[in-house]
Parts: structure tokens; C-alpha cells; sequence
């Protein structure tokens, strides 16, 4: 299985962590299965945050925060407890990508909602699959699964989760939305040129061959 470079793995509290579930026996699959779960807090507080003003919808959208990295996670520790830990199974690739594909748009569609701009939600979260389409497309053909950004999945949950901060904070003075839907214009461009990029790598690399 083609892994997602990632520092993380390298830090301390990661690999205690790790440790930890594999001394619990929590399988790689379950945690895979929790980013799911997260996924479902982060899109519920984005929803309730639409309905909510000032302090409230601050900690709607801290909780939104929250679930996103909280889905991330759950993202770096299946992997690491999977191939560190020697728990990976037989299903474990699906595991490993099946649920990202329900998580991303179970965050930012809703995101789109909180804004009141359903239609930008669903254009963020239908192109966030779309890139990772193209990955797995390479993969399928024998291409090294390419990663790179600029709005690979790191990078649209890092953007999503400081515009939701902020976008919280700048509700207080009556300039919420801005921000997310500055956030999420920014993850539709930003996932239209990664996968012109993917698709263009896998396109010289399908040719040289």
C-alpha cells in the first residue's frame, strides 16, 4: 500500500499513540472507521453553526474544528498502527481509503450550509473526491499514487479548520461567513489545479512507458 508522506509519523505523541492501539489491539480498520465518525461531528457542528450566532456558533465551529482534526488522526494512526504495528489486513486498503472518500464531503458540504452557500459546499466537497479519484486512478494503472497538492487532503483540512477558527472569532463582530466561504472558493480552485496536476503526471508517466 502507497503511503501519503507525512511528518507526523516521525513525532513522539504519534508514535506513543500508535503504541498504545496496538497494545490495546485496536485494529487499523476500526480507526479508520472512527475518521467516519469525526467526520459526521465536524458536518453536524457546521450545520448547527448556520443556525447559531455569536458565542454559540463560535463553539459550534470550534467543535467543527475539532472533528476535522480529530478525523485526521484517525487518518495518521490507522496507517502507522497498520504498517509500524503490523496489524494491517487483507482489507486494509480499502479500509484505509473507503472512508475518506464518505469523510471529506461529510465535512465540507456541510460547510457550505453554515455559510448559506450550499452550492459551494457541494462543488468543495464533490472536487475533494474528484482529486482523490485521480490518485487512485494512477494507482490502478501501475502509476505511483501522486499526492501533491496544492489542495491535496492535508491541505483542505488545514485550510478548512483555521478558516473555521477564524471565521468563529470574526462572527463576533458580525463578519462571519467570509472567511469559510474564502475557504472553501479556495479549495475549488485549489483541488481543480491538483488534479490537473495529477492527471497530467499520470499522463507522462503512462506515456513514457
Amino acid at each position: 500500500m502507497e503511503r501519503r508522506p507525512l511528518k507526523s509519523r516521525e513525532q513522539a505523541w504519534a508514535k506513543a499513540l500508535a503504541s498504545t492501539l496496538v497494545r490495546l489491539r485496536i485494529s487499523p480498520n476500526t480507526i479508520s472507521l472512527f475518521s467516519i465518525v469525526f467526520a459526521l461531528l465536524a458536518g453536524a457542528a457546521f450545520f448547527l453553526s448556520g443556525q447559531a450566532f455569536g458565542v454559540q456558533r463560535l463553539v459550534w465551529l470550534v467543535v467543527a474544528a475539532a472533528g476535522i482534526q480529530l478525523r485526521l488522526l484517525c487518518n495518521l494512526l490507522d496507517g502507522m498502527v497498520a504498517v509500524e504495528g503490523k496489524m494491517g489486513s487483507k482489507t486494509g486498503e480499502i479500509y484505509n481509503d473507503f472512508p475518506d472518500r464518505i469523510a471529506d464531503p461529510l465535512i465540507i458540504v456541510p460547510a457550505g450550509y453554515a455559510i448559506g452557500i450550499p452550492a459551494l459546499g457541494w462543488a468543495a466537497g464533490l472536487l475533494a473526491v474528484m482529486t482523490a479519484y485521480v490518485r487512485v486512478l494512477g494507482g490502478s494503472m501501475g502509476v505511483p499514487q501522486d499526492f501533491r497538492g496544492p489542495m491535496a487532503k492535508p491541505h483542505r483540512m488545514a485550510t478548512l479548520t483555521i478558516a473555521t477558527i477564524a471565521d468563529g472569532v470574526a462572527g463576533l463582530y458580525n463578519w462571519g461567513g467570509r472567511l469559510l466561504c474564502a475557504a472553501l472558493a479556495l479549495i475549488v480552485l485549489g483541488t481543480i489545479i491538483t488534479m490537473i496536476r495529477r492527471t497530467a503526471r499520470m499522463a507522462r508517466e503512462l506515456n513514457a512507458r
